[in-house]
């Protein structure tokens, strides 16, 4: 059986409409790779750009404040009598909440030193985040392709940021100026908004940010 036959024009319609077909079928398994390729890279994209958001509300907590005591009190509010300062202990919540976080969407570098600075807490070690906050400014500024911090900029050490407390506290958080507080704080909420803009707004995320 021959698969062209131009002797009639029976045979040049049939042979076209097989070519149309084969083409046809061709076309249709190409667009269902094309697409289950798209929805894969949708749902790889949203993933990186959760993690990224995470980790930068999680940096915004760690490494907002520059000055003062950037040691973290393990205090817990259990253990804290009623006159204790209340902006100590919403710092130390906040800080817990930005370590699980890391120690969920983290690095292997950045969950090492998450789940140290835990277990410090638990045994009632006040902790510094300077070394975690410098992992999360690298893997953050790397993964946005932007450059690296210069090598003679001498950043001071970083510490989380300090809440507001009182009623001045919780005005300053409810119009969004306030940091620290649940699970990222109103500095997170900055660092995500950041991240909003930048990603959403078509911000290319390397491959090797899943790592």
């Amino acid at each position: 059986m021959r698969l062209f036959d131009l002797t009639s024009w029976q045979g040049l319609l049939s042979t076209l409409l097989g070519i149309l077909f084969i083409t046809l079928i061709g076309v249709g398994v190409r667009l269902l790779v094309m697409l289950r390729i798209q929805r894969r890279q949708q749902r790889e994209n949203r993933q990186i750009n959760e993690r990224l958001r995470t980790l930068m509300a999680a940096y915004k907590v760690l490494g907002g404040s520059f000055t003062g005591d950037l040691a973290i009190s393990p205090a817990h509010k259990r253990d804290l009598p009623e006159s204790a300062d209340d902006r100590a202990r919403r710092m130390r919540d906040a800080v817990e909440a930005a370590l699980s976080d890391i120690i969920l969407l983290g690095t292997e570098e950045q969950v090492r030193l998450a789940v140290r600075a835990a277990n410090d807490m638990v045994a009632g070690q006040p902790i510094h985040t300077d070394e975690l906050v410098v992992s999360l400014r690298d893997f953050i500024r790397d993964a946005l392709e932007l450059e690296p911090v210069p090598a003679d900029a001498q950043i001071p050490k970083q510490g989380p940021t300090r809440v507001q407390s009182g009623a001045a506290g919780r005005g300053a958080r409810e119009s969004g100026g306030g940091s620290g507080e649940g699970r990222g704080g109103g500095g997170a909420g900055a660092g995500m908004g950041m991240m909003g803009v930048g990603i959403a707004g078509g911000a290319h995320v390397r491959g090797d940010a899943r790592d």
